[in-house]
């Protein structure tokens, strides 16, 4: 599995919101496992996913002395099970954006209904540590 969470943008307005989308296939091999016979997206996958998008909408501002990295996780809830194969949409929108840190109010979807939800925040790590 690759660990690239986030499929397509939808909607993006840098440094202040984003609309994504992803969906991971019945045939990953996290399903197996996650939980034989009731395959369920991974809670912790799905914050990632919402971490993934906040940080693209982050970067894409241009502002800040390095990446986006998520920080902590606030707080976070898990409404309901998401299946393989369901598209998950993904929202985030930017609250605090300092130079130094930044905050996101997150939730993500599927077939329209609130799936989870977390604030999250970040911290923003040179660009050289990053290979090219």
């Amino acid at each position: 599995m690759r660990f690239i969470l986030v499929d397509k943008v939808h909607e993006l307005e840098p440094g202040k919101e984003i609309k994504a989308s992803k969906v991971l296939p019945a045939h990953e091999e996290l399903f197996r496992d996650h939980f034989p016979g009731f395959p369920v997206v991974p809670g912790v996958l799905l914050a990632e996913m919402m971490a993934q998008a906040a940080a693209r909408c982050l970067d894409a501002d241009g502002t800040h002395p390095g990446r986006a990295m998520l920080g902590k996780i606030s707080s976070a809830s898990f409404r309901e099970w998401v299946k393989p194969d369901e598209e998950i949409i993904i929202h985030a929108k930017i609250g605090q954006n300092r130079p130094t840190y930044a905050t996101a109010e997150c939730f993500a979807e599927v077939g329209g209904k609130t799936v989870c939800s977390a604030e999250l925040f970040f911290v923003f790590a040179p660009h050289e540590l990053f290979a090219r």
